[in-house]
């Protein structure tokens, strides 16, 4: 596709590239949402290799929803204090705060889910397909516990703000911006009379 400085412009306002980046995903994709795609791509590839590298700096955020039934108190970490001080990065750990009192994720990950509850998932899901073909058991049970991750794991979880971004793409995206691993350490969520 030929990249037009509109396109190029329009392309770093949604995802934060730099406009070498977003001219480069823009030649090489065959469409305006295909460039879109590949830099989310590109991000994940950037987190991962970033991931590696230890993320002691960072910011420690709070949120309560109006009215002040449910509260956040999130950690976010990153490589640098010069990063910890940046608006993007402030704004990250604010939307990821938001995401957290909205929709109550359990854990951060996938890794941190124990084995046993996703043991007894497995056998609640066997058990609603038993009279299911044994050939596609296999394949139901697997994209239940990926609805299962994404109703637990902050970033498995959709983003509100945007259905089609999970919580992990947001991250990739701020990493791919800011140059550094983020990583979401802990967070704790408080609702009025719940233990």
């Amino acid at each position: 596709m030929k990249a037009s400085s509109d396109d190029v412009k329009k392309l770093r306002e949604i995802t934060g590239a730099g406009m070498m980046v977003a001219k480069k995903a823009l030649e090489e994709a065959e469409n305006f949402e295909a460039a879109r795609v590949l830099l989310r791509k590109k991000g994940q590839a950037t987190l991962a290799k970033k991931s590696t590298r230890a993320a002691k700096e960072g910011l420690i955020v709070s949120y309560v929803h109006a009215g002040g039934k449910v509260g956040v108190l999130l950690e976010l970490n990153c490589e640098t204090d010069f990063v910890a001080r940046n608006e993007e990065f402030k704004k990250l750990a604010d939307e990821l705060a938001l995401q957290i009192a909205a929709v109550n994720p359990s854990f951060i990950s996938r890794e941190e889910v124990p084995q046993d509850m996703v043991e007894k998932e497995k056998e609640i899901y066997l058990e609603q397909i038993k009279d299911k073909p044994e050939n596609v058991r296999a394949k139901i049970v697997e994209g239940k516990l990926d609805k299962f991750y994404e109703e637990v794991c902050l970033l498995e979880q959709v983003w509100v703000r945007d259905q089609d971004k999970k919580i992990k793409d947001l991250i990739a995206e701020q990493v791919n911006k800011l140059g550094e691993n983020i990583q979401v350490r802990r967070f704790t969520r408080f609702a009025l009379g719940s233990q």
